[in-house]
């Protein structure tokens, strides 16, 4: 597993980012060699074509064994310069096949490029409209809450005491702890008489 992996870093840097950035030298140069610059065209058309069969046919030809190692290797070869395969690969083989479909690639080009603006503009209205449909329900869900939270508030202000049942149990508690037994009401007169005869008198 990370030998696949550090495979697939090696061809995005080895396959895409190192050639990318010779492209960008290249373009940034005040003189442009030509002959460098058409090598590095040549070597783009050949990684596009080969992206796009890849997309095709991955699923039969990915788990093939040493495949991302074969890809690497091919890479590398393309723009070597010990090797330069770019060249080759691109006038033996590339060039005569895109040459002898070149009107029919053309046409089918064609058609896709005009269907493109159609394309871009149904996915920026079903964005929109998809878009719009989150906002309003993120709103809906806001002001719902907020609703709730205030009658919730409402309802607690309005609260009357005779309608809790704890409030009213607490006061019939209180009344009953404040009322005195027959026993009770006896025996606090006897210790008052008890209190008046024994007080001196004056």
């Amino acid at each position: 597993m990370l030998g696949e992996f550090v495979t697939r870093v090696l061809v995005l840097v080895l396959g895409y980012a190192y050639p990318g950035f010779e492209c960008f030298k290249l373009m940034e140069k005040s003189r442009i060699d030509v002959e460098q610059l058409l090598f590095w065209c040549q070597y783009w058309v050949i990684v596009a074509i080969i992206t796009i069969f890849e997309r095709f046919f991955d699923i039969f030809i990915s788990w093939l064994p040493l495949y991302g190692e074969t890809k690497l290797a091919f890479f590398i070869y393309l723009w070597h310069p010990k090797t330069k395969g770019t060249r080759w690969v691109y006038e033996a083989f590339l060039r005569p096949l895109v040459t002898q479909h070149e009107p029919d690639i053309e046409q089918k080009l064609q058609s896709y490029r005009a269907r493109a603006a159609d394309l871009l503009l149904f996915y920026i209205k079903n964005f929109t409209e998809q878009g719009q449909s989150l906002f309003l329900e993120m709103l809906h869900y806001i002001t719902a809450g907020s609703s709730k939270s205030n009658s919730n508030s409402n309802s607690k202000k309005n609260k009357r005491p005779e309608d809790d049942p704890l409030a009213i149990r607490r006061s019939e508690k209180g009344k009953e702890d404040f009322t005195y037994s027959p026993e009770v009401e006896e025996a606090l007169r006897a210790a008052q008489g008890n209190y008046r005869r024994s007080k001196p008198h004056h």
